[in-house]
């Protein structure tokens, strides 16, 4: 471990333009559960969701159709607020204070990123720090939704106040994925850490990869010899490894 350590912070100190790319494992050691994990929301046993299939209660045919069941789920399983960073987001956002790190991108909508600090966040499912009116396109504050009082959280004009996350049905944010691929195209450092790689289009992102040096920090392996650069995979915790090198 202590060798993989050192390997790392060589290749960030010959590094000068970094990207991180993080998924849920970044933010569950600030006690954020993932998705899809044996303790994950998709199977939190939940009486007054069961009837229906995880997907569809952060589906947009869910929002329009049932959105009092929409709001109930989301109010129940995604308030993040009190949630703090960890070490990972607080290394990261040290990095990028140093001029290493130009940009981070993330597939969680939590927003923990620019709590710590960071200032170039990619959010490809977007975040739940947004809000905004689905008939005006008026901007409401984070804590809006959890804060309202009725069942369907209401613009001034009537319509729905929804969260800015990307959900089921819906496409990605064009500028943060066109932002993602072209700061990974760029990167001379690629660091993948928190995520199995599995939810796609993001996970094809890191094919755009053209620089010289790969790290790997997730609790599990992860096959990437198709990416063609020097590589150290560590697998423990993300922000322990983190915290050791800043």
């Amino acid at each position: 471990m202590d060798e993989k350590i050192k390997r790392l912070k060589e290749f960030i100190d010959k590094s000068n333009n970094i990207v991180f790319f993080g998924g849920a494992g970044v933010s569950t050691e600030s006690g954020v559960p993932d998705f899809r994990s044996k303790d994950g929301l998709y199977n939190q046993h939940d009486v007054r969701f069961e009837k229906y299939q995880p997907e569809y209660l952060l589906s947009h045919s869910c929002l329009v159709n049932e959105p009092e069941v929409f709001f109930e789920f989301y109010r129940q399983k995604l308030d993040t607020h009190g949630i703090e960073p960890n070490a990972a987001h607080k290394a990261l956002a040290e990095l990028e204070r140093r001029g290493k790190l130009k940009a981070v991108i993330t597939q969680n909508i939590d927003g923990l990123h620019q709590k710590a600090g960071s200032k170039t966040v990619y959010e490809i499912h977007g975040t739940t720090a947004r809000n905004y009116c689905m008939r005006c396109r008026k901007s409401y504050p984070a804590d809006y939704i959890f804060k309202s009082s009725d069942p369907v959280p209401r613009c001034d004009c009537g319509g729905i106040v929804r969260c800015d996350v990307t959900l089921y049905e819906e496409q990605l944010p064009e500028d943060a994925v066109s932002g993602a691929i072209n700061a990974v195209y760029n990167a001379d450092m690629l660091i993948i850490g928190g995520t199995s790689l599995t939810v796609y289009p993001a996970s094809s992102y890191i094919q755009y990869f053209r620089g010289r040096y790969l790290a790997v920090i997730n609790r599990t392996p992860l096959d990437l010899r198709f990416l063609h650069a020097e590589t150290v995979q560590i697998n423990d915790s993300i922000g322990k490894v983190l915290s050791r090198i800043i």
